[in-house]
């Protein structure tokens, strides 16, 4: 079937106008073979696009055919300059912006509605520009080159999730129409395999097995407050060098400040957690490079299990001794509902048993009701 569009092309092929226009949502671009923009590292000629800021109706459609035989006549008689593209007479930008130009006008938004600091770069960077660099960064962003991002991402999982997420923002801001809700699929927390924890033991062998004393500081501040991998380098050094065995989380890790207790305060004084011990990074690093030097030392040295799960260890042990789910959460740094997700449906036959021992055999519960008699009438007590 033709369209106006197709019909269009056609007779600026037949002319031989080397200009062909396209329509990408709902506007109207030329496309040919044009010398580099100013400032452009490029020196050659290629194929780019200009934006002629209308819409595709049917007199957009006129217009477009004409400016593309005006243009295609300036660059027949080599007098095309960019300079009369660039704006319109009100100053409005007429140059097609690709995806690298966008994402850059999308962070400085992002940065004007909310703090910079470490916890909003460390999102910035995991949640928005790892995904934003999956797009074609010279093309035009469209409906299209969203989608086929998205549907390159396995259905049902923290990845597709995040990546509709992000899409939807960007695409938002840049007035594309595309619905991506259908495509986030069922991905839940609740839906992750649990991870095969260590044991308490396990956890204390380990420790001790690690040679270098900053390390095995950074693992034992892991392992007995739960903190995330760059938090163990964000906190009141000073406070826990006084024996302060209440930790505080500072203002730049990824939720904030907060205040963390241990569940086995035994380990502040076996560990000698009091001693500070400093790894030789740079710590002024983002927190998702922190993270991620944490991350690979683990793996380096053999520990036989990720760093985070000492982190879930924190939070299961934290269920296992009755402390109430929602000062759990907030020394976590996260919501109660995300506690709750993340962690009740990780809690074994085990976890119930130990947890039931503790409430047992705790001396302050309350005592059985006595039994003073059995005969008739007999009084028995509360």
């Amino acid at each position: 079937m033709d369209t106006p569009l197709a019909k269009i092309n056609d007779r600026l092929k037949l002319a031989q106008i080397g200009v062909s226009v396209e329509q990408i949502s709902n506007r109207l671009y030329l496309r040919a073979t044009l010398p580099p923009k100013p400032n452009s590292p490029k020196t050659q000629p290629y194929q780019q696009r200009i934006a002629l800021g209308i819409y595709a109706s049917l007199e957009g459609f006129k217009r477009a055919e004409a400016e593309a035989r005006l243009l295609g006549g300036l660059i027949a008689c080599k007098n095309f300059q960019w300079s009369a593209y660039l704006k319109t007479p009100d100053g409005e930008s007429l140059a097609v912006e690709t995806v690298e130009n966008l994402i850059n006008r999308f962070e400085k938004y992002y940065f004007q509605t909310r703090d910079r600091n470490q916890q909003s770069e460390t999102t910035w960077r995991i949640d928005y520009w790892r995904v934003f660099q999956k797009l074609p960064q010279a093309d035009i962003l469209s409906a299209d080159n969203i989608l086929k991002v998205v549907i390159n991402t396995n259905p049902d999982t923290k990845t597709r999730k995040r990546t509709c997420m992000a899409l939807s923002a960007l695409a938002n801001f840049a007035q594309i129409e595309i619905n991506l809700k259908p495509y986030r699929g069922k991905y839940s927390p609740r839906l992750v395999t649990p991870r095969d924890l260590p044991s308490d033991l396990t956890i204390a062998k380990h420790f001790y097995e690690i040679e270098s004393q900053p390390w095995r500081w950074v693992y034992g501040m892991l392992a007995t407050y739960g903190l995330r991998n760059h938090e163990v380098f964000r906190l009141d050094f000073g406070a826990i060098a006084r024996g302060d065995y209440i930790v505080n989380v500072g203002q730049n890790s990824k939720t904030g400040s907060r205040r963390i207790w241990p569940c086995y305060p035994e380990w502040f004084t076996e560990f000698n957690l009091q001693e500070v011990q400093m790894p030789k990074i740079d710590l002024n690093q983002a927190n998702h490079a922190l993270g991620h030097v944490v991350t690979v030392w683990f793996k380096r040295h053999a520990i036989p299990f990720a760093p985070y799960n000492l982190r879930h260890c924190w939070a299961i042990r934290a269920l296992e001794f009755g402390l109430d789910i929602s000062l759990a959460a907030q020394q976590m740094g996260h919501s109660a509902k995300i506690h709750s997700e993340l962690y009740h449906h990780w809690i074994s036959h085990k976890h119930h048993q130990r947890a039931f021992e503790l409430m047992a055999n705790k001396a302050s519960r309350p005592q059985v009701p006595r039994v003073l008699g059995h005969q008739k009438g007999v009084e028995f007590s509360d």
